[in-house]
């Protein structure tokens, strides 16, 4: 029957016996596939976190906690109900009223070389007295701590041990894509040593952080897997479990590790210095959205636009209010958020090129970085050149009315004594002005890239842009000294 099946076969016309042949190949090869991609899968998880569990342990933190003086929250001061909240609240201290009580906390860790060095989350241990360390094999040390750093939420903690630890190294965060899979590991709930697997969900999250990259995680997470390493197949850790959303306190899919790239640069500045030495560029930046890169004539929004350079290694090397930085150490910078993630991963003392679009040029300048940390606090520079102006003026247009700065209003708004620019006394609710957040009170500093200290020099400002052919005019905003820009349409 077979025979005759493949006699009939031949027997087809040619292009019949070819398709014949290409659909058998096809299945073949899906079927090859499909026992390739199975090799590929581990039946079990087991092997891997047979290896990876003795690096990681459980962190047991003891704090002293000051007693209560009375009935705080529960009752108003100098209430009958007064002295009853306080006698119960003796009784649940067991008869200790006010006295200091110790106070504990679960968290997870990792070891990371073989010496003692254990990464965890600085919340896990911040104003801990006593840190002790379970590892998965029973056995318990006394941490202490290294170095701290609250911005990325990473500690950095050392034991003292005999013998030679177990310990993992980090993977490249950047390799892993969503839909990787993953293994979170730590102390969840205080239950001990405890494995979940799930994939990566996302990429790039930011929580509240200036630094956050985030890889977001649907392995559960619970409270006590903080500071616990998330790892890749290959057993290394791309993350550090910090944080979950939950409307319960509990695991719901969304928990968030700290990318490892960031994590290794920091611990490895807490390593050499206990502290963080973070690149400094000195300015003030904002995002650029599509109206400000019409307004500047940028062919796309993106880099990060200079509201303000106060007196830093960025004034220093030339740049200027209004510069769109568009490569910053020959990576291109797409938004604020990025630039701030590559300044401060930049060594201290570094000089690197940054380019600048400015006044619908390119310009390269070379910046040598200050440290970011000795520079927090700093106030950016204003202008002092006087106002000339003595005779208030007023002009209602795009939805604002200005007003030349006049003594009473500079007292008034609290402006600083020099300060060039035009007051915002009104805004139309129903203007774009309005709708882009500008308000009474505001001063304009800037319009179309220029200054401006007078009505005159706004309407000159105005009626440039219209002879460029541009679509919306750039204002530079200053509310209670801090700077931003804000574009707005020509259009009636």
């Amino acid at each position: 029957m077979q025979r005759q099946a493949l006699v009939k076969a031949k027997q087809l016309p040619n292009y019949s016996y070819l398709r014949a042949l290409m659909l058998g190949a096809l299945a073949l090869a899906f079927v090859v596939a499909q026992a390739l991609n199975a090799a590929a899968r581990p039946e079990s998880l087991a092997p891997l976190a047979e290896k990876i569990s003795p690096s990681v342990v459980n962190i047991t933190t003891s704090t002293l906690v000051e007693g209560r003086t009375g009935p705080q929250g529960i009752v108003p001061e100098g209430s009958p109900f007064e002295d009853f909240f306080r006698e119960f609240q003796d009784r649940n201290n067991n008869g200790q009223g006010n006295r200091p009580r110790r106070s504990s906390a679960l968290g997870s860790g990792f070891v990371i070389s073989e010496d003692g060095y254990v990464v965890t989350n600085n919340h896990v241990i911040e104003g801990a007295d006593e840190i002790l360390i379970e590892f998965f094999n029973g056995s318990e040390l006394k941490a202490t701590v290294i170095g701290t750093d609250p911005n990325t939420d990473i500690a950095l903690l050392r034991v003292e041990s005999e013998e030679a630890l177990p310990f993992v190294s980090f993977g490249d965060s950047d390799t892993a894509r969503v839909g990787d899979w993953v293994i979170a590991m730590g102390n969840p709930l205080g239950q001990g040593f405890s494995v979940s697997a799930g994939i990566v969900s996302a990429r790039n999250r930011a929580l509240s952080g200036t630094y956050d990259d985030y890889i977001q995680t649907d392995a559960a997470i619970n409270r006590g897997n903080s500071g616990g390493p998330l790892f890749n197949m290959d057993g290394e850790v791309i993350g550090v479990n910090t944080a979950i959303l939950s409307p319960n306190g509990g695991s719901i899919g969304i928990g968030f590790s700290m990318a490892a790239n960031v994590v290794n640069n920091v611990v490895d500045q807490l390593q050499e210095f206990g502290e963080t030495r973070r690149g400094w560029l000195g300015v003030r930046i904002q995002d650029v959205t599509e109206d400000i890169a019409e307004a500047m004539g940028l062919e796309m929004a993106a880099g990060a636009l200079v509201t303000s350079v106060p007196e830093g290694p960025a004034k220093e090397a030339g740049m200027e209010d209004g510069d769109v930085i568009i490569s910053f150490a020959g990576v291109d910078v797409e938004d604020t958020r990025g630039l701030v993630r590559q300044v401060g991963n930049s060594p201290v003392g570094e000089t690197v090129r940054v380019v600048v679009f400015r006044d619908g040029e390119t310009v390269t300048l070379r910046v040598t970085l200050g440290r970011r940390e000795e520079a927090q606090g700093a106030v950016p520079a204003v202008a002092t050149e006087p106002d000339d102006m003595e005779e208030p003026e007023t002009k209602e247009v795009l939805g604002l009315t200005l007003s030349s700065l006049t003594d009473e209003l500079r007292e008034e708004l609290g402006v600083t004594e020099g300060q060039e620019g035009l007051a915002v006394t009104a805004v139309d609710e129903t203007s774009e002005a309005f709708e882009k957040g500008l308000r009474a009170g505001d001063v304009i500093t800037e319009a179309g890239q220029q200054k401006v200290a007078s009505i005159a020099d706004f309407e000159t400002r105005l009626q440039d842009v219209k002879d460029a052919g541009r679509k919306s005019l750039l204002l530079l905003v200053r509310r209670a000294g801090d700077p931003r820009f804000v574009a707005l349409s020509l259009a009636n």
